[in-house]
């Protein structure tokens, strides 16, 4: 009986220990909770910025008919909001191995927008972004081919133009994602989506290639690859 009478008694203390225990548990998680937001909070709004080149375009204007150098300025709000400015200089120069017809330009661009870290930890060395752009370019472009036969005259004539000027708007949408490889320094990608807003181009249709855009069309398919800093 005193055996039961002891038992009995422990289990009671156990449970008035839990029962007095509980509420104190409940109460440092919230407290933990409550500090930890305090913490985010407290997180100053301007971060720092970080400037990058696109590798990318660079490579391609060495190695193909066309490509672009681009470089950003990224400013860093909370880790969590980055506005971007984005500016670079394009060139081609194509000559059809079919038509035998060439086409030319050079010219700068600029675009503007905002990045979002997807992130729930947003202060990682990891950062996934979702953003928006909207750019413009203002250009001239040449056009030449072999002479035709005229059907009327029956003579051979040379078909060329020279500075036709052309201006193009158009809005992207951007995934990228760029880690810290050492120090202040990332490596990061991005694949964009453009579609055209507003463009002129001249009497003569499409151009072949925009500058900063790419090859013509109604939208097409882009992307980068950056070395960034962190300043």
């Amino acid at each position: 009986m005193i055996r039961r009478k002891n038992i009995s008694i422990c289990i009671s203390s156990l449970a008035i220990s839990l029962l007095f225990m509980a509420p104190a548990t409940v109460k440092a998680q919230f407290m933990k909770k409550k500090m930890k937001e305090h913490m985010v909070d407290t997180v100053p709004f301007f971060r720092g910025f970080a400037v990058s080149a696109d590798l990318l375009g660079a490579g391609m204007l060495l190695m193909s008919d066309y490509g672009s150098v681009e470089g950003a300025l990224r400013i860093n709000l909370k880790d969590r909001y980055f506005p971007v400015f984005e500016a670079g200089y394009a060139e081609c120069d194509k000559a059809d191995a079919g038509t035998h017809v060439s086409y030319k330009t050079q010219a700068p661009y600029g675009r503007i927008g905002i990045d979002f870290n997807l992130l729930k930890n947003k202060h990682d060395i990891y950062r996934l972004y979702a953003g928006v752009r909207y750019a413009y370019t203002r250009y001239q472009f040449d056009i030449a081919s072999p002479a035709v036969k005229d059907p009327v005259w029956g003579d051979n004539v040379d078909f060329s133009t020279q500075g036709v000027d052309a201006y193009c708007h158009w809005a992207e949408v951007v995934f990228s994602a760029d880690a810290s490889i050492w120090g202040p320094l990332h490596l990061g990608w991005s694949v964009r989506y453009r579609n055209r807003l507003v463009s002129n181009e001249g009497e003569l249709g499409k151009s072949w290639y925009v500058p900063g855009y790419g090859k013509s069309g109604k939208s097409n398919f882009g992307g980068t690859f950056n070395v960034i800093i962190d300043i």
